[in-house]
């Protein structure tokens, strides 16, 4: 009888699905691959900077599978400020209010030193 309705569509989730799942982990791969090349390729900076918002953000449905991501926003001697992803152990060490000395490369955070002077 030849292809009706639901061959159609049959045919299209089996062809179109698989392909849009290999672009996406292709794109998150090469994502993360220039996102590590840029930090890499960054200088390792240490500036004062206070820490003026810190936030955290839940990913998954179930309580076995749920994944935090830690954020704090710092703020530095020009007033600029930069959000980086931080380790949930440094996550409660810092406060919202803490100054020291940060360390990061590109968009990765190395550390934070709180309340440690910048030497003369």
């Amino acid at each position: 009888m030849g292809f009706g309705f639901g061959n159609w569509i049959f045919e299209l989730m089996f062809t179109i699905v698989p392909l849009l799942f290999i672009v996406l982990f292709v794109y998150i791969f090469v994502h993360g691959f220039k996102e590590h090349q840029y930090n890499k390729n960054s200088p390792r900076l240490t500036v004062w900077a206070k820490c003026v918002v810190k936030r955290y953000k839940h990913s998954g449905t179930h309580e076995h599978h749920t994944h935090t991501n830690y954020y704090a926003t710092f703020e530095v001697e020009s007033g600029d400020r930069m959000e980086l992803a931080i380790y949930g152990t440094e996550f409660g060490l810092i406060a919202e209010g803490d100054e020291g000395m940060l360390t990061f490369q590109g968009r990765k955070f190395i550390s934070f030193e709180r309340n440690k002077k910048p030497q003369a």
